[in-house]
């Protein structure tokens, strides 16, 4: 034991402080640890005035500061305040903006992870001499006995994060700690309490930080300035049966808030932004049995050959209980995913992510259709 603290010492990490208790806690860890920690806020938000996300308990704005400059006082801590708003902008806002607008459901929260918290972190972290960056993820990183890294499930189930960062590269996985992830939530808070940091109660986040109203469709029109326009609702037979609001109200399995009454309930079962048309099905067309995924990443393996067969289990979304499947290495690097119990809502945007029967991660794509 002591060894491996004689290894740390000096070890500079940056680790991503949000100001809240999770990312609080991990500093706290690391710096016990024996490593040299600095404190790091990124500045995301892109306006403060909208920045009202922040009275209910957010991740990106000025509070944060406030928050995690008084976590670093407690931890006598180097801290700083990092400015990627361009980042996020290009890689989360636009993203999320375009997807929306092609009739997918779009997971921005991945995209932050992979293109700002991580890639654009790192490479500044890199520059000031630290060797890893660190987050208050419910994840664990782990080096197999091939060689790789990758992801494994936390020990707190209900909040494990393993699902939004699938897409984390070999190079960030290697440069990366994630200190709670061995650890239950209410073993963090009292943690956090016991090590006296001011943030040990404070609220988890819960929605998207630059859509704190959660209403999507107002944000991507104001943000584009063309209003999402009115289309059909139609059946899986191409019946028209009514009129929607614009494709950016729905996603896939969606049946509350669509403003047409039926007989019996009705999902969205798809969106067809080429024809404007938004696709309604009983509940049993909103079932499917397998899907086709692209931009594929994989952690634990390096890429299968074409045709080869995997079994494994699947999650669809990140609050999917994981269902067993078959996926089937396609060219292009695409991935079929086959169930044997059909799966609800699977939803064009979203990722699926692929898992051992041991909660390690395989890798995971973009479901295309």
């Amino acid at each position: 034991m002591e060894t491996e603290r004689k290894h740390r010492m000096g070890k500079k990490v940056v680790v991503g402080m949000s100001g809240g208790v999770d990312s609080s806690v991990a500093a706290y860890l690391l710096k016990k640890q024996g490593y040299e920690v600095i404190g790091v806020t990124m500045q995301i938000w892109q306006s403060e005035t909208k920045c009202e996300v922040e009275r209910k308990g957010g991740c990106c704005g000025i509070s944060a500061v406030e928050d995690a400059r008084r976590v670093a006082e407690v931890l006598d801590i180097p801290y700083y305040v990092m400015n990627f708003r361009a980042e996020f902008k290009r890689d989360v806002i636009d993203y999320f903006v375009r997807e929306y607008r092609l009739g997918r459901t779009p997971n921005p929260c991945i995209a932050c992870n992979r293109f700002v918290k991580w890639e654009a972190l790192l490479q500044r972290s890199l520059l000031l001499g630290a060797e890893y960056i660190a987050t208050g993820h419910y994840a664990q990183v782990h080096c197999l006995e091939n060689g790789r890294y990758a992801l494994g499930l936390s020990k707190t189930a209900a909040k494990d994060q393993t699902y939004a960062l699938y897409n984390l590269t070999q190079r960030q996985l290697s440069h990366t700690l994630m200190p709670i992830g061995a650890y239950e939530k209410p073993e963090v808070r009292a943690i956090a309490a016991a090590a006296g940091l001011p943030v040990a109660a404070k609220p988890d986040s819960q929605e998207i930080c630059f859509v704190p109203d959660g209403d999507y469709a107002r944000f991507i029109d104001e943000s584009t300035g063309e209003p999402s326009a009115p289309g059909d609702f139609v059946d899986t037979a191409g019946q028209v049966l009514g009129q929607h609001r614009g494709i950016t109200h729905y996603t896939v399995g969606q049946r509350k808030g669509l403003g047409i009454a039926f007989g019996e309930p009705r999902y969205v079962t798809a969106l067809r932004p080429e024809t404007n048309e938004v696709v309604l099905g009983t509940g049993k067309e909103v079932f499917a049995s397998k899907l086709l995924a692209d931009d594929v990443n994989w952690m634990a393996v390096s890429q299968p050959e074409i045709g080869t067969k995997l079994r494994c289990r699947a999650k669809i979304r990140y609050n999917h209980g994981g269902a067993d499947c078959e996926v089937l290495m396609l060219p292009d690097g695409k991935i079929q995913v086959m169930f044997p119990t059909p799966q609800r809502a699977v939803t064009p945007g979203q990722a699926v992510v692929l898992y051992t029967e041991a909660g390690i991660v395989l890798g995971g794509g973009t479901i295309e259709r």
